[in-house]
């Protein structure tokens, strides 16, 4: 599964919260209330990039780190990324829609709506 561990969430939120790239002892560092190696966070971030939520630029002999795109884009991504690879995403639609709160069945009812009004 694309989904994210513990430490990559965080990762993810250091990346979110940064208003330009970041090299790895910048994330480092903004990792508060944790002691972790430099190591641990450099291959939490490539494997964040390996999986596509990171994109990286090479700057000299560094990298900087930035997300692939929005908290919501990314999960988005990844439940599509999901239904793709079950064997049967009909029935996976149909588990998903059947534990749909009142608001996400809404939020549903309206892009259906979209959709076949401008077909």
């Amino acid at each position: 599964m694309n989904g994210l561990g513990e430490l990559e969430a965080v990762v993810m939120d250091v990346l979110w919260q940064a208003s330009e790239p970041l090299r790895v002892r910048e994330v480092l560092n903004r990792l508060t209330g944790r002691t972790l190696a430099y190591t641990t966070v450099m291959t939490v971030l490539d494997n964040l990039h390996r999986k596509q939520w990171v994109l990286r630029d090479k700057s000299g002999k560094a990298y900087h780190y930035r997300p692939a795109g929005t908290r919501e884009e990314l999960v988005a991504r990844t439940l599509r990324r999901m239904l793709e690879t079950s064997l049967q995403p009909d029935v996976v639609l149909l588990h998903f829609a059947r534990s749909a709160t009142d608001r996400e069945l809404a939020v549903l009812r309206e892009v259906l709506d979209e959709r076949s009004d401008s077909r």
